[in-house]
């Protein structure tokens, strides 16, 4: 009996001796540290009144004319075609009017022909493009015209719709 008056005692005070008391955190720590960054921003009364609207860069936003970057030919041609000059209009514009805008008009050929030949047209394609553009006021320094003839296409297939998709000349922006 005398052990259980020790061991009842002793078990007693190791348990609440191995209780732990939390010290308490400053108030704005441990609010900050239960609220996500947005919940914070949404907590303070300023970014409730005020909305905060992104600006998209025109070559990113999908609503601007310059989104679409590709001009399509027809088979064995160089030629744009009338329903691709929007493209080449509004591209003209923004690199008239932007200082460190810089363009690479990259054309491509459809699988059928030969390397050489291929080659050939796409520098062709590519280069009516850029002469398109410089008409229409882009700088001439700003801009390079380069041919992948058939090596890189845009839709691997062996019909027509594959064909037309690879017969293009694309505008990639290396600076905006």
């Amino acid at each position: 009996m005398k052990i259980t008056r020790l061991v009842l005692p002793l078990a007693l005070s190791a348990i609440a001796g191995c209780s732990s008391t939390k010290l308490a955190e400053p108030a704005s720590t441990a609010r900050a540290a239960t609220l996500t960054p947005m919940a914070t921003a949404a907590a303070t009364p300023a970014a409730q009144s005020t909305v905060r609207t992104v600006t998209l860069h025109p070559l990113d936003d999908p609503k601007s004319a310059l989104v679409k970057r590709t001009v399509y030919f027809d088979f064995d041609s160089f030629v744009i075609r009338d329903d691709d000059r929007p493209v080449i209009d509004s591209h003209s514009k923004y690199l008239a009017g932007s200082r460190s805008a810089k363009v690479r008009v990259e054309g491509s050929t459809d699988e059928r022909g030969g390397r050489e030949y291929n080659l050939a047209l796409g520098q062709r394609r590519a280069e009516t493009v850029l002469k398109s553009l410089q008409l229409l006021g882009a700088p001439a320094a700003e801009m390079e015209a380069i041919s992948y003839g058939k090596e890189k296409p845009a839709e691997i297939g062996h019909d027509e719709a594959a064909w037309a998709k690879n017969r293009r000349a694309e505008l990639n922006y290396l600076a905006r």
